[in-house]
């Protein structure tokens, strides 16, 4: 039976109990247990912190696990990232008091705080700076405030938060992250059940980038509009009780729909209508 590690709490936990569930996993906790046994899959899911998960997957305690890519690279530990899945993105950042006027650059000699301690580390030495780390749990944006460092380096989402401490990122990110899938080798991708926990995955995140467009279209200008709606292969088309028009389906990318409705109608097309798509394997 496989073990996968979910984070226990936050919106990690919910975006990858939510996947899951729609990828037709049993991982749904009713009260606070620690380990959730999906029988008809022949896997269980167990809650972790987020920062511990790479840990015991890196261990071999546990086969895969569900964490941030900041976190599995903070952690040292020794796993590969299987599958990225779309949810908590983030950029790991230096952020500095808005109106110190320090850059990266001059970031030598001063204390810089952070809760990701390995990857400041790593970052530092490529930048052959040398500066004291402060190791912080959390609310790092406060300790420049309270005086116990002079820069921070730190996960950035929306940035509000900064913002708010009076702090502003300063340079390019040292890492985008977002929430993965990791193993310890990459054999397990050769498992049949990780292989098909990857296809489900892929298939739900797949589909939230496309739409099922379906219309109306005269015949006579059915080549122009399967070229507006090419589909993955070529678009379904269908004969209509009137035999100078033709049905088409056809999935298109979500972020074009309106573009796409657009140029059908100005061809002549009907009837367009968009529905979501829950799952796909393309």
């Amino acid at each position: 039976m496989l073990k996968l590690a979910i984070p226990n709490k936050g919106a990690l936990s919910e975006d990858a109990v939510r996947l899951l569930g729609e990828a037709g996993y049993k991982c749904s906790r009713s009260g606070r247990e620690l380990v959730v046994s999906d029988r008809v899959n022949d896997i269980d899911f167990v809650f972790l912190r987020p920062r511990d998960i790479a840990l015991y997957v890196g261990d071999g305690v546990l086969d895969l696990g569900i964490t941030g890519r900041d976190l599995k690279e903070d952690s040292g530990a020794d796993v590969i990232e299987l599958f990225p899945l779309g949810f908590g993105r983030s950029r790991f950042c230096f952020a500095v008091p808005k109106e110190s006027g320090l850059t990266v650059e001059k970031l030598g000699g001063l204390r810089i705080a952070t809760s990701y301690p390995e990857l400041l580390r790593r970052n530092l030495e490529k930048r052959n700076l040398k500066c004291p780390i402060v190791r912080l749990d959390g609310a790092v944006e406060i300790s420049i405030r309270l005086g116990v460092a002079d820069a921070i380096a730190d996960v950035v989402e929306s940035g509000a938060t900064l913002t708010e401490a009076g702090l502003v990122v300063t340079g390019e990110p040292m890492l985008c992250s977002e929430a993965v899938l990791i193993g310890r080798s990459p054999e397990l991708q050769e498992c049949h059940e990780v292989k098909k926990l990857i296809a489900r995955l892929r298939g739900i995140i797949v589909a939230g980038s496309y739409a099922m467009m379906e219309y109306d279209i005269p015949r006579s200008a059915l080549e122009a509009a399967c070229s507006i709606t090419p589909g993955i292969e070529s678009p379904t088309v269908a004969p209509l009780s009137n035999p100078d028009w033709v049905a088409v389906k056809s999935m298109v990318l979500r972020k074009e729909c309106n573009r796409i409705m657009d140029e059908l109608y100005e061809i002549g097309a009907r009837g367009i209508i968009v529905t979501d798509i829950r799952s796909c394997r393309l």
